[in-house]
């Protein structure tokens, strides 16, 4: 059985707490993925470290025992879990993005979030215009790809030297735009839009923006605040270092109740809900009574959340947060920048323009097949796509990792 106590010493939790044990970067010793393979694909889905694991058996063993006692939650005779972390998670990602919890809310994946924000504005519409970009995610063309089959005008500004160009996309945005939704940095190439520069160009229009950020939040720093973007959303098993079936949607506070409506609707939304039909209720005229939360949950939640999953991120953006946001920046990017002097004297082109920062970088395959197998014999993992290769190392990396994957593309 695995106790509080045993929790902490297994994930290194009270580390957590003490500046004078700060885990340094490279962090090796937090994460068993380097017995396996050498793993430089965390822009795919990021490998669990010890700490989340251990977070996730604590919420096992507790839902094995059942929830008879409710008043001991996460004590040490009951480290009740289910829900218990939910709470924290939405505040520690409130912070790691400059945002206030009620400006996010639980969904399922970045997709279920852009697919709600869509339906909140009424989408599709007549006489209006959604833009877009051929460097968003593939399933978000497909989303407005369905859109413009139903009727709406949906523009997609085509990358030009594997770049989106400002001036086209501004072109495209007009005072009949009402959503302009990007990717923050592509999953393709890590191409990196000047978000602030597109709200500002969005909002001089009267649109609103949206952001996805998988492939940004927890691996470089973001201040929805100072970008000026009304909606953004990632998934918790990226750069979070969670799992799948979690992520946050974040809604502008001035945006909530402006302009958008309620498409979806459940328990989770609720500040209060009354019964008038039974023995002992209060009396009323209506069956049911009930009032709304005004917050992003209020909005977008819905139904139960996946709480062993809940309990890894709490966990992991505790320990994103002690690293420092800055220096998992900093320590990606120095491994970045060798691989991007390197792999092109190996015959292979740079497709990540200059300028990008985000956590990956992509390179132009003429044989992937080959270089597959190359990397395959050598157990390097990265994301070989359509002649592409896309490279994404994080914390638990260090320089010699990066040298074994050009010993294996030479």
């Amino acid at each position: 059985m695995l106790s509080r106590r045993g929790f902490f010493q297994s994930s290194g939790a009270v580390a957590l707490g003490s500046a004078a044990t700060i885990p340094s970067l490279p962090d090796k010793a937090n994460f068993r993925v380097q017995e396996f393979q050498t793993c430089l694909n965390a822009g795919r889905w990021h490998p669990l470290s010890n700490g989340a694991r251990a977070a996730a058996d604590l919420y096992q063993e507790y839902k094995q025992r059942g929830i008879w006692d409710r008043d001991g939650l996460r004590s040490g005779t009951n480290p009740n879990a289910h829900g218990g972390s939910q709470v924290e998670a939405k505040q520690l990602f409130a912070q790691l993005v400059n945002a206030s919890p009620e400006e996010i809310a639980f969904v399922q994946s970045t997709t279920a979030a852009e697919n709600l924000v869509v339906q909140s504005l009424g989408l599709p519409s007549s006489g209006a215009n959604i833009v877009t970009d051929g460097l968003h995610f593939e399933g978000s063309l497909y989303l407005y790809d369905a859109l413009r089959k139903q009727g709406m005008d949906v523009r997609i500004v085509k990358p030009r030297n594997w770049r989106i160009e400002m001036r086209e996309l501004e072109q495209a945005i007009n005072k009949q735009t009402r959503l302009v939704a990007v990717s923050l940095v592509s999953y393709i190439n890590g191409f990196q839009h000047d978000l602030k520069r597109i709200c500002d160009i969005a909002h001089a229009n009267g649109a609103l923006v949206y952001a996805d950020i998988v492939q940004a939040a927890g691996a470089m720093p973001l201040d929805v605040k100072a970008s000026g973007v009304d909606f953004c959303a990632t998934a918790s098993y990226k750069w979070l270092m969670g799992d799948f079936g979690l992520g946050f949607l974040y809604a502008r506070k001035d945006v909530l109740g402006e302009r958008l409506k309620r498409t979806v609707y459940s328990y989770r939304q609720l500040r209060g809900f009354s019964n008038h039909m039974f023995p002992y209720d209060s009396p009323d005229p209506a069956p049911v009574t009930w009032q709304q939360d005004n917050s992003a949950a209020g909005y977008f939640e819905q139904g139960t959340l996946a709480s062993a999953v809940s309990e890894t991120l709490a966990y992991s953006l505790k320990y994103i947060q002690t690293l420092g946001v800055e220096n998992i920046h900093k320590h990606s990017q120095s491994l970045i920048a060798h691989l991007r002097q390197e792999v092109p004297k190996l015959g292979h082109q740079l497709i990540t323009p200059r300028g990008s920062t985000g956590p990956l970088i992509a390179f132009q395959l003429e044989n992937p097949e080959l270089i597959a197998k190359k990397l395959k014999q050598a157990k390097v993992d990265v994301a070989i796509t359509d002649h592409r290769m896309r490279v994404s190392p994080s914390v638990y990396n260090d320089q010699e990792d990066i040298e074994r994957l050009l010993r294996a593309l030479a």
